[in-house]
């Protein structure tokens, strides 16, 4: 067994295989970017080196320096965690060659598997079932849209190269096939360096199932049941679970029995997951999509039916050990769902957002896991992936898993950061999910009726009493200053515009906070008192108290209790972004990320809806068009990098005849 192990990766990944080691005994070494010097990775290792900037070329993708980490520290062994160098033929020999252990199949494995078109190839020779389309090396936009009406619409555009939903397109008529071939070599390029595609028949209401594999040295393949990703926005999964709810004993044993003949195709050693395509409609035929040579996201739902530490394995089988265990004598316990907590704004399409971690509430109970990298001090940026933690539920049952898994969201706040948190809950109240009649186009549906929560009376009132209360505290030793509103007479409400972002309303306070008046807007005026107890606000209105999970700093107050995380601040100008509300003169940018493309010239006329501007966040392209018609003044250029907020262009609207009268 080895003695120390470094972890090529950041993150909760990075947390949660760290973990095992110590549980292990062994030494676990950390590598970090300037942006993640502070990082809970880096505190949860017994030893950590700086690898380079923030940038991932510069750091974790880095091959040198991984290894340079690795020889000055004397591990024996990499684990490489998910994304990143993980399914990196290259690294995989690099590693062979300077004498360094990779935890992970051979590199020969990760080079077929890693191109869909000679994995599909690979895996049908040993009678796995594959969907009908034409994948081959360098087809060019004329042959695939050629063979698209051989194939029959709808297709579906898949690049060779990389994973996780990048540069995916589902297109249902030929009128739309040339524009999408050409985004998703755009997006394959940037993100894998790779623009290679093939086109794929398109599997009516699709489920995605996928199936964990265990291999070892000695020639011993497993698999420890299947798991159901069908809750995915984009092609990125968000909700998964274990067991899939579709499959009966029979199909459970088939699909599984394809998964190890998929990962013996290739000599497959270590985990890996076998991703495979079934159509709601003939829950008994799956078809092979994709073989992911590394640890899933996912897997805590299969520890938890399964007992297994896929971590532990992965590491005892890259020292060589073997299996003691066979597949009869694998049992699958209960059922388990896992939650994916991003930092992303579900009412502005989900574009990713960023800030600093002032607070974070995590949950724990029975039957509850959370992987997570999260602490007071965290900066999410647009450096990396916006997946900030995952929430595990395990249940006796399907019924109680998932009521777990949505008390334990109730319970998750993390503050100074906007998440998807509510939209989770949402989506795990849907009628469809509860009775597990899923498909891979169900959440997109979805996210339509989606509205977040507007804040409630008491989360406006609670800002402003907090607001006295910090004032009165600032000034308790000036009898003058404290913000009671006495004066000869009648007592003078103190009136705070209190903000959230979907209601605003002043918010008028008379007497000091211990024992006070509230009135929310032109509603009726109450008794009120605000106690601070901890990271506790506790807010009595009208005789009602509620007790408030809570961080401040600067203007910003966040609170969050069982029905959702609000962000209360004092009133100021804030711009409309695209997509709702009053119009605007301005395209400000709604994510951190960088300009790919600009549409037009600076003083050129545009017509409402024209394309403008071109973000990328996250390997993914948002266009950014006109809000109204008018002349642009552009005030970025390719290749910049912007922030959330950021105004990328100002339109000068034209007038109506009647107005230049």
């Amino acid at each position: 067994m080895f003695d120390t192990v470094l972890v090529a990766n950041r993150g909760e990944i990075a947390v949660r295989v760290i973990r095992t080691l110590r549980r292990m005994g062994i030494r676990s070494v950390a590598v970090y970017s300037d942006a993640d010097a502070g990082a809970l990775h880096v505190r949860e290792a017994d030893t950590a080196v700086r690898i380079g900037p923030a940038p991932v070329l510069d750091s974790y993708l880095s091959i040198p320096k991984v290894l340079k980490a690795a020889a000055a520290t004397g591990a024996q062994a990499i684990h490489p965690g998910y994304g990143f160098l993980s399914e990196n033929a290259g690294f995989a020999a690099a590693c062979e060659q300077a004498g360094v252990v990779f935890i992970g199949p051979p590199a020969r494995a990760i080079e077929v598997m890693g191109d869909k078109i000679s994995a599909k190839r690979t895996v049908s020779a040993f009678d796995v079932p594959v969907v009908a389309g034409l994948a081959k090396p360098g087809l060019s936009d004329d042959e695939l849209v050629a063979a698209a009406s051989e194939i029959g619409y709808p297709v579906l555009i898949k690049p060779s190269a990389g994973g996780g939903g990048k540069g995916m397109h589902l297109v249902e008529d030929p009128g739309g096939l040339r524009a999408a071939l050409a985004t998703a070599r755009r997006e394959a390029a940037s993100a894998f360096g790779d623009d290679t595609l093939f086109l794929e028949r398109f599997v009516l209401r699709p489920r995605h199932i996928e199936v964990q594999v265990l291999a070892d040295t000695h020639g011993n393949v497993v698999h420890l049941g299947e798991r159901e990703c069908s809750l995915q926005r984009r092609h990125q999964k968000v909700i998964e679970e274990a067991p899939s709810p579709l499959l009966d004993a029979e199909t459970r044993a088939r699909i599984g029995m394809a998964a190890c003949n998929t990962a013996r195709s290739v000599d497959y050693v270590g985990a890996g997951t076998v991703e495979f395509i079934v159509s709601a409609d003939r829950p008994d035929e799956f078809f092979f999509m994709e073989m992911n040579t590394r640890l899933q996201v996912e897997h805590p739902v299969t520890e938890a039916i399964t007992g297994l530490d896929l971590v532990e394995w992965q590491v005892r089988v890259a020292a060589g050990e073997k299996l003691p265990f066979t597949q009869d004598e694998i049992t699958l316990t209960g059922h388990a769902v896992e939650a994916r907590v991003y930092a992303e704004d579900p009412a502005r399409g989900f574009l990713p957002t960023g800030g600093r971690v002032l607070a974070v509430h995590e949950p724990t109970g029975p039957g509850l896991r959370v992987d997570s990298s999260l602490q007071a001090g965290t900066v999410v940026g647009s450096d990396y992936d916006p997946m900030l933690s995952k929430v595990i539920a395990h249940g006796a049952d399907r019924a109680q898993a998932l009521a777990r898994l949505d008390a334990a969201l109730a319970g998750t706040a993390v503050f100074g950061v906007q998440t998807n948190v509510e939209f989770l809950r949402f989506l795990l109240a849907d009628p469809r999910v509860i009775a597990g009649d899923l498909d891979t186009e169900l959440l997109d549906t979805r996210s339509a009726d989606f509205a977040p929560l507007p804040a409630p009376d008491d989360v406006l009132a609670a800002g402003g009493l907090y607001r006295q209360w910090a004032i009165a505290r600032r000034g308790r030793r000036e009898l003058w200053a404290a913000p009671s509103g006495w004066r000869i007479g009648a007592a003078a409400p103190v009136r705070t515009d209190v903000r959230t972002a979907l209601r605003s309303e002043p918010v008028s306070v008379w007497g000091l906070p211990a024992d006070a008046r509230v009135q929310v807007g032109d509603g009726e005026t109450s008794s009120a008192a605000v106690e601070v107890d901890g990271d506790q606000l506790i807010v009595t209105v009208a005789g009602r108290q509620r007790r408030f999970a809570f961080a401040a700093a600067d203007d910003q107050l966040w609170v969050s209790d069982e029905r959702g995380t609000w962000q209360i601040r004092e009133a100021e100008v804030v711009r409309v972004h695209r997509g709702g509300g009053p119009r605007s003169a301005e395209i400000v940018s709604p994510m951190p990320g960088s300009v790919i493309a600009v549409h037009i010239e600076s003083g050129s006329r545009v017509a409402e809806g024209d394309p403008v501007v071109v973000v990328e966040a996250m390997k993914m392209e948002h266009t950014l068009t006109a809000p109204v018609s008018g002349q642009v003044e552009l005030l970025v250029s390719v290749g910049d990098q912007v922030t959330v907020d950021q105004v990328l262009a100002r339109l000068i609207p034209e007038l109506s005849e009647d107005k230049q009268q």
